[in-house]
């Protein structure tokens, strides 16, 4: 058996190339370039630029706006060294291929690389692939292209249009609310969601209703008993209504003095047809259903996957296809491949006729790209789990269920569906029941996935027997039961349903999906409870004075139509500069009458379930100079309080459970541990960062100002925080 590994890595991460290495390739993580390195052999050499090499600068603008909003890139911090290494190495280089991610933020890395080294654009290709196997890799080697600056200048457009509306609203906010918020253009409209939802179910009234549920048999055998439910009054065509106790008996008091017969069966073959493999919004639904993941730990691990994996004998190897994608396709080749698994290992019955295609329902899909997807079908989950950690392995195995499953035969089923007339010698009232069950004949892709439900259906007739019948047959009522129900307000947005809703709306794009949620819960908007979304005062509050100050701000269909016009820039449809103008203009209107107009607000103290240890009372979160703590709410008469611990949005790099932060009750010093002490003990000094280790893939730490580095000595890595956050900050 192999032994397990949990995927760490030395500290040599970024080697320089060897001088006789004319052939040059960069990339952004050390796991990808060993993967490559491993694929391409020695005529190449491989190096990592650790993500972005330039950025806006932290801490101010960083946009010209009098000249044509012209961002002002520059070298973070910890990245001179790095790119001394790149200018070293293409000295010796005849031949310098960019193979960065397949996206726009890609191409902006490739871009942005060529501009920091300055390396001149003759040599320069720019080589491209949706999985990191040996034939996509060496047919990409085989057909590089040149930078597409059109997707570069989507991505500044997006870029400077975040970095406007971050570092000009947010300050108002700090001004009229409090230091510290931040307000984006997408991760605001993400918030109105959840407000909307919250205070629709805040404002919602139960309104009672009845159903009448009669179980049945043929000739008084208990053995065939089924349960009908009450349908309508025949003659009518509207379903009854109940809407009180005394109407449900008086109904009820009728149905016991009834007669019963079968007036029609209706059985007809039904089929359930498979989900299309994984997009990266899908993916982020599902692992949040089945796995319990956030989006930000599914997008995590997706990309240890992708990037490559150590299988022992195969080396470092790539196991899913890119997971930042939108398409629904599948290769022919990929599908045929799945079709000698599917043979192999279930069955040729379980193979439909035909491959299956699907059409995509996400607007603007580019369908030049792939689902997600294993790299190899037969690698199949079991086979490397010992290679692989549990998160790792869980993730793969849902990837290959879902890819696999959308190239299986339909699942069968035999649905029946019987109503039954009333009759009554002492009134009037007639009624009609009906009763349906559906019994599966072949299983066909159920056989290994099923697809998860955000809100499980209580009327489902999946399995649901029932007996053989026949018209004008007589039935006997053995128990009459009127149900009182109320009507439910709408559920609060788990990450599933946020993100399913965020992409129906066209608000931002899937793989901004995990820095939105994570920051609309660090900045205090919305805290989980059960986990689902529940919005907080302070998160209310900002979210309707956006409204009122900023309506395009939080306006879902502007935020949707802004992303249209940025894939219209990707397609060379429309300019930069031009959409960024005719944002800015009446956006900057806007923040200088807020400035004089929005009002302070200062009453938004958390209730909380607390009781105040000196008087028993109610406490109510506040916010001091160390964070948030419990307060009486009855203060200043008392002045009970008590600290809380608080989550931070990080998992526990040693059992996966959250991190919270604490304060030394000795030291007064605040400190990080497992919310699973006393089983784990795991505890750091330094803040933990969200961002992974891009070396290792670990827990990062706050080390010294805009500097980051891994709590795994084994590891080392350190670095600055500005190219861990580039990407979050665009949705911030």
């Amino acid at each position: 058996m192999a032994t397990k590994t949990k995927n760490k890595t030395k500290k040599s991460g970024r080697a320089a190339p060897t001088a006789d290495k004319s052939k040059l390739v960069i990339v952004e993580s050390p796991a990808k370039a060993r993967t490559l390195s491993r694929i391409l052999g020695s005529e190449y050499s491989v190096i990592a630029s650790m993500g972005h090499v330039r950025d806006l600068p932290s801490g101010k603008l960083g946009i010209d706006i009098e000249n044509d909003f012209e961002p002002q890139y520059r070298i973070p911090r910890g990245k001179n060294t790095i790119i001394k290494e790149v200018k070293a190495a293409i000295k010796n280089a005849t031949n310098v291929y960019l193979a960065t991610d397949p996206d726009r933020e890609g191409e902006a890395i490739s871009w942005h690389l060529m501009e920091a080294a300055s390396i001149d654009p003759d040599i320069v290709e720019r080589v491209v692939f949706h999985e990191i196997t040996n034939s996509a890799i060496l047919e990409a080697f085989k057909e590089p292209r040149k930078i597409d600056w059109n997707l570069v200048e989507a991505q500044q457009a997006r870029r400077v249009l975040d970095r406007l509306v971050g570092y000009t609203l947010s300050p108002v906010l700090w001004k009229k609310v409090r230091r510290g918020l931040s307000a984006g253009r997408v991760q605001s409209a993400a918030l109105r969601l959840v407000v909307d939802r919250q205070q629709e179910i805040d404002a919602f009234n139960p309104r009672e209703y009845w159903s009448i549920e009669i179980k049945l048999n043929t000739n008084n055998k208990k053995d065939n008993e089924f349960i009908a439910k009450l349908h309508r009054a025949l003659g009518e065509r509207k379903n009854i209504e109940i809407n009180s106790d005394d109407e449900a008996q008086s109904i009820a008091k009728i149905l016991r003095t009834s007669k019963y017969e079968v007036a029609s069966i209706n059985t007809r073959p039904t089929t359930r047809r498979p989900s299309p493999a994984f997009i990266t919004s899908t993916l982020q639904q599902e692992a949040f259903r089945k796995l319990r993941f956030t989006a930000r730990r599914t997008m995590s691990v997706a990309q240890q996957l992708y990037e490559g994996i150590n299988l022992d004998s195969e080396g470092s190897s790539g196991l899913i296809t890119y997971m930042r994608t939108d398409s629904i396709n599948m290769s022919s080749y990929a599908i045929d491949q799945a079709r000698e698994v599917i043979k192999e290992k279930y069955g040729s019955e379980h193979i439909p006729e035909k491959p299956k295609s699907y059409k995509t329902k996400v607007k603007g899909a580019q369908e030049a790209h792939e689902a997600i997807r294993p790299t190899s079908f037969s690698r199949l989950p079991e086979s490397i789990k010992d290679n692989l950690t549990n998160d790792q392995y869980r993730l793969y195995d849902l990837i290959w269920k879902r890819a696999i499953a959308s190239q299986m035969a339909d699942a069968k089923f035999q649905q029946t569906s019987v109503d039954i007339h009333t009759e009554n010698n002492e009134s009037d009232m007639r009624y009609l029941l009906r009763t349906s069950g559906s019994i599966m004949t072949f299983d066909g892709f159920l056989k290994i996935y099923t697809e998860g439900q955000d809100e499980p259906s209580n009327d489902s007739d999946d399995g649901r027997i029932i007996p053989e019948l026949s018209e004008g047959q007589a039935l006997t009522a053995s128990d009459i039961a009127p149900n009182q129900h109320f009507t439910q307000p709408p559920p609060r947005y788990t990450e599933a349903s946020l993100v399913k809703a965020l992409e129906e709306k066209g608000i931002g794009r899937p793989s901004t999906y995990a820095t939105i949620m994570g920051t609309i819960q660090d900045r205090g908007y919305v805290d989980k409870e059960n986990n689902s979304f529940k919005a907080l005062r302070l998160g209310v509050a900002v979210s309707d004075l956006l409204k009122q100050f900023f309506p395009e701000i939080v306006d879902l269909d502007f935020t949707s139509e802004m992303e249209n016009k940025l894939d219209d820039i990707a397609n060379g449809e429309l300019e930069r500069i031009p959409v960024i103008k005719t944002f800015y203009n009446p956006f900057n209107f806007q923040i200088e009458s807020a400035k004089e107009n929005m009002p302070r607000v200062t009453d938004i103290d958390e209730p909380s379930n607390e009781i105040c240890p000196l008087c028993e009372s109610k406490m109510v979160i506040k916010r001091g100079r160390f964070g948030p703590f419990l307060s009486c709410s009855t203060f200043p008469e008392c002045k009970g309080t008590k600290k809380i611990e608080s989550k931070i949005g990080v998992d526990c790099p040693k059992c996966g459970s959250e991190l919270l932060e604490r304060r030394s009750n000795k030291t007064k010093r605040t400190f990080y541990g497992c919310s699973s002490f006393p089983k784990c003990d795991f505890l750091v000094n330094q803040k933990p960062l969200i961002e992974k280790c891009p070396e290792c893939t670990g827990l990062l730490v706050a080390a010294r100002k805009d500097e980051a580095k891994c709590v795994d000595k084994e590891c080392g890595w350190n670095g600055s925080t500005e190219e861990l956050s580039a990407t979050a900050v665009d949705t911030a």
